[in-house]
């Protein structure tokens, strides 16, 4: 009885299972730049820098050192480096310690860690859909400006 055998059944190379099960793992690594709409079925870590939107079906990791100067639009979004533009998650955003985001941010869940900076909006609802488009920090036209009162206009009542 043989442990190893060489059979003609083994015919060509057989494809690699992906990685994290169903869904692929991407990875813009660290010293490389990117320009454009980046979309991906699966998970994308962003260690580098990009210029653009990045969409994922899954979760956009930006890590400490990673930059996007544009908006997240995905299921999950863990920010550990910088984010320039909205952030847009169907389940969840954790921001890190060690990240700033300059934008507005549209969540049901969030984490905020102690030393993670956020300048915008945080939205805590569920989006609508994925094509929902966040603004970056600085572009809210619907809010409403409430008057500051002058000296002498505030009148006592009683």
């Amino acid at each position: 009885m043989a442990m190893f055998s060489s059979t003609a059944r083994d015919s060509g190379p057989r494809p690699s299972p992906r990685p994290n099960g169903p869904e692929g793992l991407s990875i813009l690594a660290a010293g490389t730049r990117v320009t454009g709409e980046l979309e991906v079925d699966g998970v994308i870590k962003i260690e580098g820098a990009l210029k653009g939107t990045v969409k994922a079906q899954g979760q956009v990791l930006v890590v400490k050192g990673g930059r996007v100067e544009g908006d997240i639009i995905a299921r999950q979004a863990v920010i550990g480096g910088e984010v320039h533009g909205g952030v847009l998650a169907d389940d969840r955003v954790e921001i890190q310690a060690t990240s700033v985001v300059n934008g507005d941010i549209t969540t049901p869940q969030i984490t905020v860690l102690e030393g993670g900076k956020i300048n915008g909006k945080i939205n805590m609802a569920k989006p609508a859909a994925m094509d929902q488009k966040p603004r970056p920090s600085g572009e809210h036209g619907s809010e409403k400006k409430i008057p500051t009162p002058q000296v002498g206009e505030l009148r006592r009542t009683g």
